[in-house]
């Protein structure tokens, strides 16, 4: 089973602390705005500090989820399929077929670029959930997986998916 470049943790650490942000933004302010109205029924006095408690609640639950992913996420080629192993809370655990494989596509963020990782693209054959995505990845290795998968699709073209 592969791990994930470290480096990866910079970039989720990155998002998790953005998007706690911009949600802790949202809730103290609409406090704020709640507690500033003239309304029958003010606003309780404690409903401000409630929402900067409950901000900084979420953005701590943010910054752990994004720091554990890390210890979690694995793959692997395997002889007959991608095995994907991921999640914090919930396991997942993903196997792409070679066969279902139908192309694989890097890409690589700003903020990727920035600390030096891909992410490879897998588009398969399925309806539900019809790609996965393998991130923190080292550009080299992002390439040399693509054509890995590449080739391991094409070689299993001729067999039957089930």
């Amino acid at each position: 089973m592969e791990r994930l470049t470290p480096r990866v943790r910079i970039v989720w650490l990155a998002l998790a602390i953005a998007r706690a942000a911009i949600l802790g933004a949202f809730v103290v302010g609409g406090a704020i705005a709640l507690a500033r109205t003239d309304l029958p029924n003010p606003a309780p006095g404690a409903l401000v500090p409630a929402a900067i408690a409950l901000a900084v609640a979420l953005a701590v639950l943010r910054v752990f989820v994004a720091w554990r992913r890390y210890g979690v996420w694995r793959f692997d080629l395997r002889d007959d399929d991608l095995y994907i192993k991921r999640g914090v809370f919930t396991r997942i655990q993903t196997v792409v077929p070679y066969v279902r494989v139908q192309h694989v596509d890097s890409r690589r963020s700003p903020l990727e670029r920035t600390v030096g990782l891909s992410t490879v693209v897998v588009y398969t054959a399925g309806s539900r959930s019809s790609d996965v995505a393998i991130p923190g990845l080292t550009p080299t290795r992002a390439e040399d997986l693509q054509e890995s998968l590449r080739r391991l699709a094409i070689e299993s073209a001729g067999e039957d998916a089930v």
